[in-house]
């Protein structure tokens, strides 16, 4: 109890009788002679009597004034003239003896005159407020320690749950077919692969349980640089095309080499001959010239339970289907599809379109599509539900390339394609034609010029998308070699040699120019001194037009044309001098990708809804 609880502190504030040391650094309670206590400060211990004041007596400081230098002896109870110090230390109080102060009495009567009465009138809080304020502390400890306490059960749960995921994966390894991981700094690729293998409770019923299954329905899905856009590539499980040697990881850890196999279906590249999905990673590289991040493998189940736990997904036909060999059964019109339903949906082809491998990769895109929407939609993302129902899916439904055997980074993937508009991805399939090898046609070759084009576009990260993207723009001095008039084909005099590419490329690009371009002033005169990484044409000032004319029937870039001395070729004539470098890629195949895929080239945006017909 302080001076002002007791009534006899007059004009004296509490605040007042804490003073700062200068000696300590710390404010000591000073308590006047009406508190009936031993003067000290309020601290336990005190100032040590090496480092006390001398013995004299202090004016108490007033309002406004500087505080002393050191702290003011303590008054006299009775005269209240100052006293000596006392030298026992038991004189001193301890924290324990300093009661706290209690609230003025006589407040009803007004406040006192002084700081007391402005600090009163300026919000100073009684007990009751203090009181309250207490309270709301204690609500607020109390709250956040149940707070603390449901973050904590919440993270013990995700983190549960997330290794219960994580226990969901099934993986393979990529037996180094792959870049090793995607990164968030380029693009995007991972081979998506669908097999028949009758895998799963319920499909026994499908026939041909007992095989090792194939690779029946393959995507490449090139996700760009800049997330603005995305392709959804389409391989023809019937494609005639090589399966490279694939070394391959065993369970015990040893690694064994599957012989490749030549002029063969490219469905083959899995399953068959205990081929890996890491086999077709190698395939598809081998026949595109694309490098894949990862691999995804689904099976017959992950169509069932990916399509119930979106809800449903919506497909289109343009006619009744009655399908007996995928037991698909629907009537014309729009339809919202899922479990055994949706696996008959896409298993259907003989019932749409030519009744082959083709119709079917288009009803195929119709329903990827269609799952991209519903995935992306806030009916999905806002529903705990489908979220939760999707990750059980997702995660027993799916088989991943090893460096994917991670619930994070599925999720960083994820979080990468998340970003991805679902209106700029493009479905689209690689350009084939009948094989011409067969007289019943039952498999496909590349339509070489046209698929290279494809592929090269994806390889240089090219939108099939009307979708503004940021290039690199060549230095002014290259771009402007390629401004300027053109020589007529006919004018063009060329010498051809091969600096670096396959054996046979100076012959096969003559025999183009002469006969399908009609550059009919062109030799070939063989290798060339030493070889290039890059093809080059070289000119004189006076052969520029024919040069320009040169680089757009060769789809060469402007970084290619060597301005210099003219060239004079075997009969003393200027020429041009073209060397075919190690990225020469064929007679009539372009080295710089085209802004667009060829006009014949199907494709479908994901944002549409194309009917089966």
């Amino acid at each position: 109890m302080d001076a002002q609880g007791r009534g006899r502190a007059e004009n004296i504030d509490p605040a007042d009788q804490w003073v700062l040391n200068p000696e300590t650094g710390d404010y000591e309670l000073r308590l006047s002679p009406s508190d009936g206590r031993p003067p000290g400060n309020g601290r336990r211990g005190s100032v040590p009597r090496s480092r006390q004041a001398p013995d004299r007596e202090r004016p108490r400081r007033g309002p406004g004034e500087d505080r002393p230098r050191r702290p003011a002896p303590p008054q006299d109870r009775e005269s209240g003239r100052g006293r000596e110090r006392e030298d026992d230390a038991e004189l001193r109080p301890s924290r324990e003896t300093v009661p706290g102060q209690r609230r003025r009495r006589g407040a009803e009567d007004g406040p006192p005159p002084g700081r007391a009465a402005s600090r009163r009138a300026g919000g100073r809080k009684g007990r009751g407020q203090k009181q309250k304020k207490g309270g709301k502390k204690k609500v607020l400890l109390w709250t956040g320690g149940v707070l603390a306490f449901v973050m904590v059960a919440l993270a013990a749960s995700a983190y549960a749950y997330l290794e219960h995921l994580k226990d969901n994966i099934n993986s393979v390894a990529d037996d180094g077919a792959g870049t090793g991981g995607f990164s968030k700094d380029r693009a995007i690729n991972v081979l998506l692969i669908g097999t028949d293998k009758r895998s799963g409770e319920g499909n026994e019923g499908y026939g041909d349980k007992d095989s090792p299954g194939h690779a029946d329905t393959t995507f490449i899905l090139h996700v760009s640089k800049d997330r603005s856009n995305a392709t959804a590539l389409s391989i023809p499980r019937d494609l005639i095309t090589d399966i490279p040697d694939c070394p391959t990881q065993q369970e015990d850890g040893t690694e064994t080499v599957i012989p490749g196999q030549q002029n063969t279906k490219f469905n083959e590249s899995l399953g068959q001959s205990e081929r890996t999905p890491s086999c077709t990673m190698r395939t598809v590289t081998e026949l595109t010239g694309i490098k894949m991040d990862h691999f995804m493998v689904a099976d017959f189940n992950a169509v069932k339970t990916l399509s119930t736990a979106v809800g449903g997904v919506e497909v289109c036909l343009a006619k009744d289907i009655d399908d007996p060999d995928s037991h698909l059964k629907l009537s014309k019109g729009t339809h919202t599809i899922e479990g055994e339903e949706a696996l008959a949906f896409v298993r259907t082809r003989h019932s749409v379109g030519f009744g082959g491998d083709l119709s079917r990769i288009e009803i195929q895109q119709q329903f990827l599509s269609s799952l991209m929407r519903k995935l992306s939609s806030n009916d999905t993302l806002t529903s705990p539900t489908k979220m939760f129902s999707l990750a059980e899916a997702g995660t027993k439904a799916l088989t991943v390339d090893s460096t994917l055997a991670d619930i994070s980074k599925l999720r960083d993937l994820g979080m990468e394609l998340g970003k991805l508009d679902p209106k700029n991805l493009t479905f689209t399939t690689i350009p084939v034609v009948d094989n011409p090898a067969e007289t019943v046609k039952a498999t496909v070759v590349l339509d070489e010029r046209k698929a290279q084009t494809v592929f090269q576009m994806v390889r240089e990260d090219v939108s099939f998308t009307a979708v503004k993207k940021k290039e690199k723009k060549e230095k002014a001095a290259v771009a402007a070699r390629l401004k300027g008039e053109r020589a007529d084909a006919s004018e063009v005099r060329v010498d051809v040699y091969n600096g670096g590419a396959a054996t046979g490329s100076a012959q096969t690009t003559l025999t183009w120019l002469q006969n399908t371009q009609g550059v009919l002033k062109s030799t070939q005169l063989g290798n060339a001194p030493g070889e290039l990484a890059k093809t080059t044409v070289e000119y004189g000032e006076d052969e520029a037009p024919q040069a320009r004319k040169l680089a757009d029937l060769m789809g060469l870039p402007a970084s290619a044309l060597k301005p210099g001395e003219s060239v004079s070729n075997s009969q003393g004539l200027p020429a041009v001098k073209l060397t075919l470098g190690r990225d020469f890629k064929g007679a009539g195949i372009p080295l710089v990708a085209p802004k667009e895929a060829p006009k014949d080239v199907k494709k479908v945006s994901a944002d549409k809804t194309v009917c089966a017909k």
